[in-house]
């Protein structure tokens, strides 16, 4: 006799929405880890680990992010080119002059699964510098992280 099951949700049973984010002001590992909860799926009561049951996040003006501390002239980007002597070191300022996305993206990334399921959680954040964005047909729902 079987007294308690457990059931594992699939993808298809779960419908996915769409959320903006406005990240002015906003503290980048605070906002970041918020954003991981929501397109891993981490937040739904029907969690489940190997199944993609995230949402959509989209990011808007996050050129006007914050960062605590020293961390605007103390915090380095690394890039290797993969060529001997090919380390490029990029300073959180200068990375925020010329591409303000790359900033949330790297953050969100290092949050999620480094696997196959992460790869396709993490296609569904969307960052935009600027307030404008290109998905307003799914209507999405605005949320404070």
């Amino acid at each position: 006799m079987v007294t308690h099951v457990t059931h594992f949700f699939a993808e298809k049973e779960i419908a996915k929405k769409w959320y903006v984010v406005d990240a002015t002001d906003k503290v980048l590992g605070r906002l970041a880890e918020g954003i991981a909860k929501i397109i891993t799926g981490k937040n739904k009561p029907e969690y489940t680990p190997n199944s993609d049951m995230g949402d959509f996040v989209i990011v808007v003006n996050s050129a006007k992010i914050k960062v605590t501390g020293n961390k605007e002239l103390d915090m380095i980007y690394y890039h290797h080119s993969l060529y001997p002597g090919g380390l490029k070191k990029t300073p959180l300022f200068r990375m925020r002059a010329k591409t303000p996305n790359f900033m949330i993206k790297k953050a969100v990334w290092g949050m999620v699964r480094h696997t196959p399921l992460g790869r396709k959680q993490f296609k569904k954040l969307k960052v935009y510098a600027d307030s404008k964005h290109e998905h307003t047909a799914q209507q999405p729902i605005k949320i404070e992280i």
